[in-house]
């Protein structure tokens, strides 16, 4: 990844409220309600917001795997949401025994090689001596561990509750902060207080992932990570950002076998940043082109709205920080999500080749499941303008079905690999694909411009977010379309 020579100010878009004759305009449709609830001492900053989403097709990758063609389309982001499925094979011992944690932490050590050592590229570059390699006779720090050496702020800081009473910000000072401990809630399995700093030892050899030697030049601190089975995502943020992040929580939600285990589902990590509140799925949906199998995925997404739920880490009564995620102010959805084209292999090829990719994405099954009002109503997907994202051959750039006889092995092309959004104040700067032949699946990235909240000279306020509930009425489909 290049250097970044764009000061961090001059990155983001400031609107003061008491500046109503701004240089910039920004039309309604992107500030949105965010202006509405502005007050003097209030203004909005727009931040750049890179996501990634790629199934990696049970490949562990190698130390030489360079990201930095996955990452020039933007390498001077704010905050980076990367998403995996597929991290390990789908085999009954990742699904019913124990997950494989070692290629999360490789995947750990390359995206930090690609955003705090540009210069190296995809190499391994100098290992430092932190003992962490161990050996054949001794336990191996676990993904926990491994995520702990890339943070640059506990933990335990980013899961706290700042929300301040009204009362002590009149009289407040400044060694006074009013702060709530985080209570021991555990939602699908996931504690408050995981991945705290204790170390918990593993099984799997790291003595080839690089370790950072030190935090001193760190350009991007990790904020979470998560696995569940093949489901990884991680988010990074700019090191001076890091301190404005609090009411980190994640919950997984499984959906493959049974309808509830990790094979398939999502993993949701809800933040608050600064005084906005965001929420990021990254999900893998139910596989399969036969004719209704649409439905399926449909289920799996109405699903995890309505069964996902945030722990509560606020005691006092006025802070709304939401349970539910389409309580959050700005939502991104990214992932496999698995959706079909609805024609024959012989007839999309033809139209692939023809370049016709109006009349293909016409048949596309996500666009006909959310005009229809069946699934994802009220989100926002860009126009895509690269070719479908699966299924390749491993190191090809041949499609898995141009070469098979066998009608029962071949798989028609399909844009699986989706991002979408949800909210205010969300504009997509590009939608495009990476040309990386390492899965069977192109890896999909956006870059977003987000707005957020920032009170001047730090200060909290009461949350303007409504704890919206949602239930099972409000996730049935309707008849309104979606026109984007």
């Amino acid at each position: 990844m290049r250097n970044c020579n764009i000061s961090n100010d001059s990155q983001k878009t400031k609107l003061k409220k008491e500046d109503p004759n701004s240089d910039l305009q920004l039309d309604s449709t992107f500030l949105g309600s965010t202006d509405s609830l502005m007050a003097p001492g209030q203004e909005v900053q727009s931040f750049r917001v890179f996501v990634a989403t790629w199934n990696v097709g049970g490949k562990s990758p190698q130390t030489n795997l360079n990201l930095n063609d996955f990452l020039k389309n933007d390498n001077c982001a704010d905050i980076y949401i990367f998403g995996f499925q597929e991290i390990v094979p789908l085999n009954a011992g990742n699904v019913l025994v124990i997950e494989d944690n070692e290629p999360a932490a490789r995947w750990l050590s390359l995206i930090n090689q690609s955003l705090n050592n540009p210069t190296n590229g995809g190499s391994r570059g100098p290992k430092s001596n932190t003992g962490l390699g161990g050996s054949k006779f001794f336990p191996k720090p676990s993904l926990k561990s491994i995520s702990k050496t890339f943070r640059t702020v506990s933990r335990r800081k980013l899961k706290s509750c700042n929300c301040t009473p009204l009362e002590l910000e009149r009289k407040r000072n400044k060694d006074f902060w009013f702060r709530c401990q985080p209570s021991n809630v555990s939602q699908s399995g996931i504690s408050s207080e995981e991945d705290d700093d204790e170390e918990d030892p593993s099984i799997f050899d790291i003595s080839d992932i690089s370790i950072p030697e030190s935090s001193n030049e760190t350009k991007y601190g990790l904020i979470a990570s998560k696995q569940m089975v093949g489901i990884f995502v991680t988010i990074w943020m700019r090191q001076e950002l890091v301190p404005h992040v609090s009411h980190l929580r994640i919950s997984s939600t499984g959906r493959g076998i049974m309808g509830c285990l990790g094979n398939k589902g999502c993993i949701s990590v809800s933040m608050l940043f600064h005084q906005t509140s965001f929420c990021f799925i990254c999900s893998h949906l139910a596989s399969g082109e036969k004719e209704g199998d649409e439905l399926r995925r449909n289920l799996d997404v109405i699903e995890i709205l309505k069964n996902t739920q945030f722990p509560k880490i606020c005691r006092p009564p006025y802070s709304r920080m939401p349970e539910k995620i389409l309580g959050h102010e700005r939502i991104i959805w990214l992932g496999d999500l698995n959706y079909r084209i609805a024609l024959s292999f012989s007839e999309t090829r033809r139209l692939m080749e023809e370049n016709r990719w109006d009349a293909l994405l016409s048949k596309d099954q996500l666009k006909i499941e959310r005009d229809a009002g069946r699934v994802f109503s009220g989100w926002k997907e860009g126009m895509i303008y690269f070719a479908p994202t699966y299924k390749y051959y491993y190191n090809s750039d041949t499609y898995a079905g141009d070469l098979k006889k066998s009608k029962k092995k071949r798989r028609t092309p399909a844009w699986c690999d989706r991002i979408l959004w949800h909210g205010d104040g969300i504009r997509q700067l590009f939608y495009i694909r990476g040309e990386s032949r390492f899965s069977d699946h192109r890896p999909v990235c956006s870059t977003f411009l987000v707005d957020v909240m920032v009170i001047e000279g730090g200060l909290k306020k009461k949350m303007p977010i409504s704890d919206m509930k949602v239930g099972a009425e409000e996730l049935l489909p309707t008849n309104s379309r979606y026109y984007p």
